[in-house]
């Protein structure tokens, strides 16, 4: 939506022709097209969360467009599964962008505030970091305090054990797994509260790049886990961060 047809909805709603409520849902459908893409500019007042850039499968130069579009409107940015290269250019042309190399995130401005209740994000292992990061990392940008457990997979079950106080801690809880995907139940089965698995493509054959890990999760026994699509992070992390800011009765 241009400059102008906002002012004339504002105008519309001093004249008494439109009604609040109307020239919000005009306002929260707008878009700006960039010829290749429309930039969802309405997004923010329909969901509190502004569009993110998804980076894989867009040239290099229609990442930064959009970027400069988004960052433009909103002053703050996130995009998700970018490489290096792709950051140097969102750089160039937005200096206060900051890069995290394992969750291949770009990020301007995140939320400073930082949610109280605390979201925990659990990785089975080293191989399972990437995705566990983008969880993370995305929470951290929509202004969560989040606690990472790390490496912690049921070939060691022990290892879980010794953060069990702080997983109790937090709200909502991020379990991110590769081979047959079995810690989202072991967590499930000792903690209480929300708990969004994550499986991951990491494995050998028989994992068939995920989906060994995906179909154990759904099938998981304990009550209250969740599950999103493999590898995705950056979904547990704004399904962990709605939990988190869903205020109480």
């Amino acid at each position: 939506m241009e400059n102008g047809e906002i002012i004339r909805v504002l105008k519309s709603v001093k004249s008494g022709k439109l009604s609040v409520k109307d020239a919000v849902a005009k306002l929260s459908s707008s878009y700006e097209s960039l010829g290749f893409a429309n930039i969802d500019v309405g997004r923010k007042l329909r969901t509190g969360i502004s569009e993110v850039i998804f980076c894989e499968g867009k040239t290099r130069e229609q990442v930064v467009e959009i970027a400069g579009a988004i960052y433009k409107r909103n002053k703050r940015l996130l995009a998700t599964r970018a490489d290096p290269e792709t950051y140097a250019l969102v750089k160039e042309a937005i200096a206060k962008a900051t890069y995290n190399e394992t969750a291949r995130t770009i990020m301007v401005n995140p939320h400073r505030k930082r949610s109280r209740k605390r979201i925990a994000v659990v990785s089975a292992g080293t191989s399972d970091m990437p995705v566990a990061e983008e969880a993370a990392a995305t929470a951290e940008f929509l202004g969560n305090a989040v606690d990472r457990v790390y490496d912690v997979g049921v070939a060691g079950i022990h290892r879980l054990f010794g953060h069990l106080d702080r997983l109790k801690r937090a709200n909502v809880l991020v379990v991110v797994a590769g081979m047959e995907g079995a810690l989202a139940s072991v967590v499930g089965g000792l903690i209480g509260g929300p708990i969004i698995a994550v499986p991951t493509s990491v494995g050998y054959g028989a994992s068939f790049g995920g989906v060994a890990s995906l179909l154990a999760m759904l099938n998981s026994c304990a009550p209250g886990v969740t599950v999103v699509n493999i590898d995705n992070g950056f979904g547990a992390g704004v399904a962990a961060s709605l939990i988190n800011s869903k205020k109480g009765k």
